[in-house]
């Protein structure tokens, strides 16, 4: 039976290292922060992907994560993350590599920062902050649509 690919080699997705860049978390109040509270406080979460080569196949893979916990104006709680992983890309066509490094890498490393997460805030004295799953496919196509839209501007006649 012949083979289809003729030498090329079937697409590969390997992660070589994960890791902590940055970890924080705030509690400015404590310990009157810790005290039982009539309502849960407003949560804002943030979160950004940026990807970097390393070499022509491997790539430095960063997941920023940030929550803010606050009541009223006062901050309740902070923490960020900055969580990263190198990863082997191989025999992936040109065209699905950023895809691959925005959505499928980010993916992969999301349960371990939402764990790290979790942990820091329970560890703050508070009850854990799980993070909802995140729609890194929707992320990467608004980054895409925003990066277009900003193309065109820089590029109309004026």
């Amino acid at each position: 039976m012949a083979d289809d690919n003729q030498g090329t080699s079937s697409p590969s997705l390997n992660i070589l290292a994960q890791y902590i860049k940055d970890l924080s978390f705030e509690n400015p109040g404590a310990p009157r922060s810790l005290q039982a509270r009539d309502k849960a406080p407003a949560i804002n979460i943030n979160v950004n992907v940026n990807a970097n080569p390393l070499t022509e196949t491997d790539f430095d893979v960063v997941l920023a994560l940030t929550a803010e916990a606050k009541e009223g104006d006062k901050v309740v709680f902070a923490t960020e993350l900055v969580y990263g992983g190198v990863f082997r890309i191989t025999g992936f066509p040109q065209e699905h590599m950023l895809p691959v490094l925005f959505i499928e890498c980010p993916r992969l490393l999301f349960p371990f920062a939402r764990q790290i997460i979790a942990d820091a805030t329970r560890n703050g004295g508070f009850p854990p902050l799980m993070i909802d799953p995140i729609d890194f496919a929707q992320m990467f196509a608004q980054r895409v649509s925003e990066e277009q839209a900003r193309a065109k501007v820089q590029g109309a006649p004026n």
